[in-house]
């Protein structure tokens, strides 16, 4: 298939399913914990837009809730069937760490799920929000396990290799390991923020209709707050990232960075623009600022970061992908940051949810965290290559024995039922988004229960129904 070996093609295929999976599970955690934030708020104050803010965004976290969980069943799936090798050689690391995640995660949320979405009138407000903060823990839980497997392959540690097969000899060095605590924050925050910027996004586009009222600009205003606070803490967890990567994976930074050669003797520029060229081993076209790599990677003026030429050339990552997937990723970082900061001199003007541009740009915002930890995972992911256990065992050596005919097939296969079942997914959470908050103050939230419109019974029927409805003839959220 265009000369693509089977090899190339299983990659492409693990890539591109955990490309749209990543998605769902990054709303999934932020918007569980923006809905025990906006329970627990309610409760406090009493004020019903919060409880209107709850009710609206239960109903798309969801959705959302749904299709994470059949894209990930596929992933695990693709261990035993495309990664074989891989299975047999660390999977006595890997399958526990995924174990646990089905134990303790999965099965939180999944018993909490049922409460949060149909409890509502039918338990006692305390209960209800334990159920809410079960799913968003749960959610926290998760990552922590899936970011501990992960991580674990990019440092490994804790292991002994025993007749070709890793064996776990301190399971406390395996879950640690150096760049969990790192990457555990990074993805944790990065799905916060793609979770602020889609309910902002989410604010903009109604408010730019016209459609103002107070959970409307409630939505927005604690987007901007999250943006605010948690974007440049963002760039510092980075930074420590980034530090801890440079001492454990030299050659992904080099890779990040587009750097080739340090026989200058020089401190290492910062390559801003460029494009790293893996057969000529230069960075062409590059726009760089000097000693600014040096300051940002090791905090010094006259250190230097590694160079690709001081590995061998099978050792190391395609530059080409690091080093533009880094910098969209980055890029996007610092937009946010922006506008977290124009939010608030607008907020101090007044003129938060007047200022068309400003709104405008939180439209386009809105895929902005999603799409920042897609290349995060791309340069993570691509940066380890050659390796699927970094330093341990290559790629090449961990894929099944699959034809390239039957690879094409199903990678076709992937593409075509995706695109048409999440798509169409997609699309209807899209439809709730643009329906917007219904306000109900003083009024009681029918139950959904017996003697009431209908009785529901699995995840999605916590969404309302009539979605071709005018926007002012939404039904109360049945929940």
């Amino acid at each position: 298939m265009f000369g693509l070996e089977a090899l190339d093609l299983a990659r492409m295929q693990f890539a591109f399913t955990v490309s749209f999976h990543i998605i769902f599970p990054a709303i999934t955690i932020g918007l569980a914990s923006y809905l025990a934030v906006l329970e627990g708020l309610w409760l406090k104050t009493g004020q019903e837009v919060y409880r209107d803010l709850y009710h609206f965004w239960s109903k798309i976290f969801a959705v959302n809730f749904g299709m994470g969980v059949v894209s990930g069943l596929v992933m695990a799936y693709q261990f035993g069937t495309n990664w074989s090798a891989f299975s047999d050689f660390a999977g006595s690391v890997t399958g526990p760490l995924l174990t646990y995640e089905v134990l303790t995660a999965f099965f939180l949320e999944a018993g909490f799920l049922g409460v949060m979405l149909f409890g509502w009138n039918r338990v006692g407000p305390g209960l209800h929000f334990f159920a809410t903060v079960m799913v968003a823990i749960g959610t926290i839980i998760s990552t922590f396990w899936i970011l501990a497997s992960n991580s674990w392959m990019q440092t490994p540690q804790g292991f002994e290799i025993i007749d070709g097969r890793v064996v776990p000899v301190d399971w406390l060095a395996v879950i640690f390991n150096p760049s969990f605590p790192y990457r555990l924050l990074h993805m944790a925050t990065a799905a916060f923020l793609a979770t602020a910027f889609f309910v902002g996004a989410s604010a903009a586009w109604h408010l730019l209709r016209g459609r103002d009222n107070p959970a409307i600009r409630k939505m927005l205003s604690m987007a901007m707050w999250m943006a605010l606070l948690v974007a440049p803490v963002q760039a510092f967890i980075g930074d420590l990232h980034g530090l801890n990567t440079l001492k454990h994976q030299p050659v992904k930074i080099a890779a990040m960075e587009g750097h080739w050669d340090n026989s200058s003797g020089e401190a290492t520029p910062l390559i801003l623009f460029g494009w790293p060229d893996m057969e000529r081993e230069e960075t062409r076209f590059k726009v760089e600022i000097p000693y600014l790599g040096s300051i940002i990677l090791t905090h010094s003026l006259d250190k230097q970061v590694p160079a690709l030429k001081e590995f061998p050339k099978e050792d190391r990552p395609n530059s080409t992908v690091v080093f533009w997937s880094f910098r969209i990723m980055v890029a996007l970082g610092m937009l946010m940051i922006l506008v977290g900061v124009w939010s608030l001199w607008l907020r101090w003007r007044g003129g938060l949810f007047r200022s068309r541009p400003f709104l405008y740009l939180c439209l386009w915002m809105g895929p902005s965290g999603l799409i920042a930890i897609l290349a995060g995972w791309f340069t993570t992911e691509m940066g380890r290559q050659p390796w699927v256990v970094y330093g341990l065992m290559r790629t090449a050596d961990a894929v099944s024995n699959h034809s390239v005919a039957q690879m094409s097939l199903t990678l076709v296969s992937f593409v075509v039922v995706y695109f048409v079942l999440f798509g169409t997914g997609i699309g209807y959470m899209m439809r709730l988004v643009r329906k917007g908050p219904v306000t109900h103050e003083g009024k009681e939230l029918g139950t959904g229960g017996p003697g009431q419109h209908r009785t529901p019974a699995r995840p999605l029927s916590a969404t309302e129904e009539g979605m071709d409805d005018d926007d002012n003839a939404a039904t109360l959220p049945r929940t």
